[in-house]
């Protein structure tokens, strides 16, 4: 993070069924503007479930509408512990109005439910 940056955004993914962190999970960050979705970020979560910088930071990081999209079914696909699958993909739009300050959105994930809050 520079210098400069006072607010930015972050994520981190628990896989909640398994007690552990749900690495290398896709997720793609949009700005919603009107009609409009500009993709601003594709990552991928570390072995920890997080990403490994910031996904939007310094000037970058402007008040508006948000959505992170996790790709929980890829994830919860590629280990055959579960039978059936339920969720894909999970869309969670939020607002930014206070852009100096940090943006933290985690995601706890289960093959059947998920719940998110704003962290810290």
């Amino acid at each position: 993070m520079s210098d400069t940056a006072k607010g930015y955004l972050t994520t981190h993914v628990l896989d909640t069924a398994r007690g552990r962190p749900a690495g290398d999970l896709r997720i793609e960050l949009h700005r919603l503007e009107g009609g409009t979705r500009l993709r601003l970020a594709d990552v991928k979560t570390n072995a920890d479930g997080r990403c490994d910088a910031p996904l939007l930071e310094g000037d970058d990081f402007t008040a508006g509408v948000y959505e992170l999209l996790f790709y929980a079914g890829d994830y919860l696909g590629a280990d055959q512990q579960f039978s059936g699958r339920f969720l894909d993909r999970i869309p969670l739009q939020f607002i930014v109005d206070s852009p100096d300050e940090h943006y933290h959105v985690p995601l706890l994930l289960s093959p059947y439910s998920y719940s998110t809050y704003r962290g810290s």
